[in-house]
């Protein structure tokens, strides 16, 4: 067995932290900027917001599947293989990301209404969606280039890409939004600007591979039988995820106010620790694709405590916190007064979500991507869900909906554990059956 110098790790997981936080960096200052305007424009971003990563998330297996293939090529010594697999997928991308963006343009009303009932927070999220969904084929090529570069192992490029096009966006957002007097509709704008100078840098990324950049239908299909495992588990997250925000526009303006800014700090920190799990995809899909059993199953046991480690530091941080940053994202009493009802939550669950993240990362990058979508299922059905339509039914409000979020994240502790201790996880071969 190979030990994995922990330089190596931080070498992957450093350069991925930026990347990762990039997008939920830009959506807090987009939180900020439009939280100014009023509760209703924050109620509406926040419906708007958590619509469009159902339409994007939904396919994050162009980042996660094609990490864990690639990452397979890789390590066994080819690398043309790996980035042809990056091609595939960007193709996918393109073809399904313009699909999603017409489809959401006819569905973007009565989706928003089904969300936050008739009113001026669905009229202003709709409006906000019908711009917004402009970005979806930039998003998914964005995910489809993060997910081949870190297959064979460069995060430093991505780093570069996503922080020019969030960089452009974060600018872009209060003038937009203040100086041009467009409100609301100036997030939306200043959102797509960013993501299409993302997915322009990640196009030429791959023409420059110097690698065949035909379509292969066979290797596509391929990719989307991993896929459909990662979209049922996206799907579980989203429904999840979305059934909180309804609930938490049900209830009250402030309710949703304050769940907009809580969920989007969880957000934020969930992809912060993701920087562990992104190093864990790359090396144990590289040590398996080599036949190195004994070398990821080490890394799974390092990168829990690690990520265990990573998860207390940031609690701390937040609890520091909690009485003056959300300030900072707006000054209407409703929504404040409604924060801490799910504050405490979100900072007692980080040492939780540390492990998690990064044994998540572990088994994508393994592709066990059929046990990952059978727990995620079972710990959305069996707790989160019926947690937070209890939540509705007795009037528990944000307290409700944030202790079916620890239980969905204590259950799926239990399972990423189990499945560890099994190492039935850790199949070698360079190529996915």
């Amino acid at each position: 067995m190979a030990r994995t110098p922990i330089r190596q790790i931080l070498g992957l997981a450093v350069p991925a932290l930026p990347v990762l936080a990039a997008e939920p960096v830009y959506l807090l200052v987009d939180t900020a900027v439009v939280g100014h305007l009023g509760a209703t424009e924050l109620g509406a971003l926040g419906v708007g917001a958590i619509v469009l990563a159902l339409l994007s998330t939904q396919l994050t297996f162009l980042s996660y599947g094609t990490t864990a293939r690639a990452a397979r090529l890789h390590g066994a010594g080819d690398r043309d293989r790996a980035v042809a697999e990056g091609v595939q997928a960007t193709w996918l991308a393109l073809g399904v990301g313009v699909v999603l963006a017409l489809l959401g343009q006819v569905a973007a009303a009565p989706v928003a209404r089904l969300m936050a009932g008739s009113g001026p927070v669905a009229d202003a999220a709709a409006g906000w969606l019908h711009t917004a969904l402009i970005g979806v084929p930039m998003i998914l090529v964005t995910l489809a280039g993060n997910g081949w570069m870190r297959g064979v192992q460069d995060t430093r490029r991505p780093l570069r890409y996503v922080l020019a096009g969030n960089g452009m966006s974060a600018v872009l957002c209060p003038v937009f939004v203040y100086g041009a007097d467009w409100g609301l509709q100036g997030s939306a704008i200043a959102n797509v600007v960013g993501q299409t100078v993302a997915a322009v840098l990640f196009l030429h990324a791959l023409r420059s591979e110097r690698v065949p950049l035909a379509p292969h239908l066979s290797v596509m299909r391929a990719q989307l039988v991993l896929g459909r495992d990662l979209v049922l588990r996206s799907f579980a997250f989203q429904a999840c995820f979305l059934s909180a925000t309804a609930v938490a526009a049900h209830t009250s303006v402030g309710a949703v106010g304050a769940h907009q800014v809580v969920l989007q700090l969880w957000t934020f920190l969930s992809l912060v620790l993701d920087s562990l799990a992104i190093a864990a995809q790359s090396l144990v899909g590289a040590a398996l694709g080599a036949g190195d059993s004994a070398t990821a199953k080490d890394l799974a046991r390092r990168l829990s405590w690690y990520g265990l480690a990573f998860g207390v530091l940031l609690g701390i941080v937040f609890a520091v916190l909690a009485g003056a940053l959300p300030r900072a994202f707006t000054g209407d009493a409703a929504v404040l007064a409604e924060i801490p009802h799910a504050w405490w939550y979100f900072v007692a669950l980080q040492p939780v979500a540390g492990v998690v993240f990064a044994l998540d990362g572990v088994l994508l990058g393994a592709a066990d991507a059929a046990f990952l979508r059978t727990a995620t299922l079972v710990a959305g059905l069996a707790g989160f869900l019926p947690t937070i339509w209890l939540s509705l039914a007795f009037d528990w409000g944000l307290v409700g909906i944030w202790s079916g979020l620890t239980l969905f994240m204590f259950l799926r502790l239990a399972a990423v554990l189990l499945r560890m201790r099994s190492g039935r996880w850790a199949v070698v071969g360079a190529v996915l059956a």
